[in-house]
């Protein structure tokens, strides 16, 4: 059976960690494909070799599947020289039991030939730089979440309640209160010089807490936790200095962003959805597509009019994160708080059993003001949601 070819000089790559294997399909007039095989170090000077083999064959459209990091160095080599499509390795698995390096290579060209390949959206490199550092910046967030739970758990153990007297346990006042214990530990002490006076709890209260003792072992942990909370804070503000520098060519849509309720209260959360989506929303044909690749929309799975399973997909691992926070967030205000700011229109579902919440904002990149927020919303479950179509911005 003949299949169409839509690439007449095309190649197909699968990328290891070490090693490259490389298939070119190259069609004559007469519908005839000849195959030219090689392999190629990941190195750098293997990947110019690459490069100057697919200019050899003067070829210029190159497939690949997204295996891990692995396919990154050699997409930024190629990208200069050549269209490169990457795949998501699902769409381009071949069939067990008779494969090898080599044969998964010319599978992969024989796909990408055929145009039975779709590819996925990589956004350009200065978005990519900018993504990579947003993602460090949400680990170390994490990974000071981590720590702040272990200096509770010290607090916890040695009978020092102080989450039930200030908001916040590692801001100022609690700081002070902690730092005095740990370089007089045993020692009896007033707490008023330490406290803000903006403080909502009484002295006397703040005193009755802190009436407890804590041992070497979880004195020498929580100093520990304490310091290394310090030092990543340090590397935070570091990692955020060069994302700001990075943003400074997008201040239109930062600006646009941040009069969407959600995005206001801090600039890093607006900086974070343009760092996996990009600026340029022509790459979605419609709303429904982006949705659908940031893993909010329900997969179809129906065979024989039977539903099998309507669970989201794992894709938007960082995205759909940050979209639930922020839709979330003003929803607990009512509905005229939320129309007076001008809040676009928002998309929302429920998929395996979880409020999903999607902005369809991606919507802000329009280049024009914000449309006025619509008059039909309702309550539901303490949440407000805006029942309309996000077809029209796109």
């Amino acid at each position: 059976m003949a299949f169409k070819i839509f690439r007449k000089n095309c190649c197909g790559l699968d990328v290891h960690k070490t090693w490259i294997y490389a298939c070119m399909g190259i069609t004559d007039t007469n519908g005839r494909t000849e195959y030219k095989q090689a392999r190629f170090s990941s190195f750098t000077k293997g990947l110019q070799k690459l490069a100057d083999w697919l200019a050899k064959y003067d070829c210029n459209d190159v497939c690949m599947e997204s295996t891990g990091k692995f396919w990154i160095p050699v997409f930024n080599i190629l990208e200069k020289t050549c269209w490169v499509t990457l795949a998501y390795p699902k769409y381009t698995k071949p069939q067990k039991g008779n494969k090898t390096d080599h044969k998964d290579a010319k599978w992969i060209c024989d796909l990408y030939m055929c145009d039975m390949v779709n590819p996925s959206f990589i956004p350009p490199p200065d978005i990519r730089q900018l993504r990579d550092l947003m993602r460090y910046r949400s680990k170390l967030t994490n990974i000071m979440t981590s720590e702040k739970n272990r200096a509770l758990n010290c607090l916890t153990v040695s009978k020092l309640k102080l989450d039930d007297v200030f908001s916040d346990v590692f801001g100022k006042s609690s700081r002070s209160v902690i730092r005095y214990i740990l370089e007089h530990p045993g020692e009896t002490f007033q707490v008023a010089p330490f406290i803000d006076r903006r403080c909502k709890h009484p002295v006397e209260e703040i005193q009755a807490v802190i009436d407890g003792t804590i041992s070497h072992q979880q004195a020498v942990k929580l100093r520990e936790c304490l310091q290394h909370l310090d030092e990543l804070e340090v590397h935070k503000t570091n990692v955020e200095k060069e994302i700001l520098c990075l943003v400074r060519q997008y201040p239109y849509q930062l600006e646009l962003l941040q009069t969407v309720p959600g995005f206001s209260g801090n600039i890093m959360t607006a900086i974070a959805l343009i760092s996996e989506i990009g600026a340029d929303m022509s790459v979605f044909p419609s709303a429904k597509h982006l949705v659908s690749w940031a893993g909010c929309c329900p997969r179809n799975d129906q065979s024989s009019k039977k539903v099998k399973s309507t669970r989201i997909s794992r894709a938007g691992v960082y995205l759909k994160p940050l979209l639930v926070q922020v839709a979330i967030q003003p929803f607990t205000a009512n509905a005229d708080k939320l129309s007076a700011a001008g809040a676009l229109e928002i998309r929302c579902q429920i998929c395996d059993g979880r409020f999903l919440s999607m902005w369809a904002a991606l919507f802000i990149f329009l280049g024009c003001p914000l449309p006025p927020c619509p008059k039909n919303l309702h309550v539901h479950n303490g949440r407000i949601v805006i029942l309309a179509s996000v077809a029209w911005i796109f």
